[in-house]
């Protein structure tokens, strides 16, 4: 039987470096074992904010892909202030660490570039894709975002060309994200945003989320929505697990914070963050927590060791640095994907950090999947009721507080260190396999159907 075809519209993808790029990359790969032929739609020249080589080996070969120019007013705004390159991830200084130029970037990057600054690839975009539609038969196309700039090609397209059958992925939500309010918006702004998305819900013939919260979300306000989170590759998983961790060598440790040598995990008890850490999902309750243990305990401070591996804002590092943490850190800066999975095998626990706020409770960071491969012990930060929570609590993987919870943080880590101690702590993650690559791909396949 001939495979169907799926035009994927993605800005994330190889080299491109981070969680954006990893959903439809996975999906890339197993979609043609369930009868589709993915065609991948991306920009020619993206400013995407990290890099990893590394992702280029898992393209399929014969996949086609397709790539169109684009022109983002980064640079500019880069000019204005260094710290704006934090833009292209969704990340913002707050409170004290804005600067009167923060703040008119912010402002500037929320009032002027509606949805994103990746609007500008949407007119061209429509253009070129038209044109290809009518020239070759495809049989479902999909927008993934953020971007969410992407989706509005999918709507115009939808309008051009209405039995075109068109999916909505959403990675994060649009207005329901907490870096949403730090936006600065004018009312005709807020109301500009929300329309768009509106109209995205409502004429999308499907709305993809990543949690089930934000399903529910999407469908209250007219999405048919469908809830396909991420998840983990086997693959990488099984072929990761008996690497050694590559040596890091001082000059690679960044903002001179005090570094540790990299150990076995035998002769320290390691918690480790893997991946992007920004100002809004700093957990500060959790490092006055440790740094009440490394000088209270002696017993802690001789084993403990926290780990970065990834890119952590330059203003948690200082304050982490002009505290007594400073003689625990090790800070190995981005990895490759690769590197990072084997830093999360080599660990002990695994941190997980979230938004505060109660519309953040749907977020599933896409890191908990690749920890739950790893089978170690997972403590998580963000609002009551998370669907990580939910997920923790399913795959008996750990535990999920509030950023208020100290007495029982510090309970549970002080728990995980004696077991650790005493040789107890085992890998006992269960019921994981509903989110492999593979069975999340299936699922795909029977959406597109």
């Amino acid at each position: 039987m001939e495979k169907k075809k799926i035009l994927i519209i993605t800005y994330y993808w190889p080299p491109a470096g981070g969680p954006g790029v990893q959903r439809w990359l996975k999906f890339a790969k197993y979609l043609p074992d369930f009868g589709w032929n993915p065609i991948i739609y991306t920009p020619e020249n993206p400013s995407y904010p990290l890099l990893d080589a590394s992702l280029i080996k898992d393209v399929p070969q014969d996949l086609e892909i397709i790539k169109t120019p684009i022109w983002e007013p980064y640079q500019l705004a880069e000019k204005l202030n260094k710290s704006n390159k934090k833009f292209k991830a969704g990340q913002f200084d707050v409170g004290k660490n804005q600067s009167w130029k923060s703040k008119l970037s912010i402002w500037v990057r929320g009032n002027f570039f509606i949805p994103d600054a990746r609007i500008f690839w949407v007119k061209p975009s429509v253009k070129f894709l038209e044109h290809y539609l009518k020239q070759n038969k495809i049989d479902v196309v999909l927008t993934s975002g953020p971007p969410h700039s992407l989706h509005l090609i999918g709507l115009q397209l939808k309008k051009k060309l209405p039995t075109l059958k068109w999916i909505a992925d959403f990675r994060d939500p649009w207005t329901e994200i907490s870096y949403y309010r730090h936006l600065r918006l004018t009312k005709s702004s807020d109301k500009k945003h929300r329309q768009l998305e509106s109209e995205v819900f409502k004429n999308a013939d499907i709305t993809l989320a990543t949690s089930y919260t934000d399903a529910e979300n999407f469908r209250k306000n007219g999405a048919n929505a469908i809830c396909i989170t991420n998840g983990f590759d086997e693959d990488v998983s099984l072929n990761l697990t008996d690497e050694k961790t590559s040596g890091q060598n001082n000059s690679e440790i960044k903002n001179n914070i005090q570094s540790l040598e990299s150990s076995n995990p035998n002769t320290h008890f390691i918690l480790s963050y893997i991946g992007v850490l920004e100002q809004l999902r700093n957990p500060e309750n959790l490092w006055k927590i440790l740094n009440d243990l490394v000088q209270t305990n002696s017993d802690f401070a001789k084993y403990f060791m926290l780990k970065f591996a990834g890119r952590v804002d330059d203003k948690i590092l200082e304050s982490l640095k002009n505290s007594s943490l400073k003689n625990y850190i090790l800070d190995l800066g981005y990895l490759s994907h690769d590197k990072a999975i084997v830093e999360m095998q080599s660990s002990d626990m695994l941190l997980i950090t979230n938004f505060p706020n109660e519309s953040s409770k749907g977020i599933i960071p896409g890191k908990i999947f690749e920890y739950l491969a790893t089978g170690k012990q997972i403590i998580s930060f963000g609002p009551d009721k998370a669907d990580v929570s939910k997920i923790l609590e399913e795959t008996q993987s750990g535990k999920h507080f509030s950023y208020q919870d100290d007495d029982a943080i510090k309970a549970f880590i002080l728990e995980k260190f004696d077991l650790w101690k005493n040789g107890n702590l085992l890998e006992n993650a269960q019921n994981i396999e509903q989110f492999s690559r593979r069975n999340l791909t299936k699922k795909l396949a029977e959406v597109l159907a």
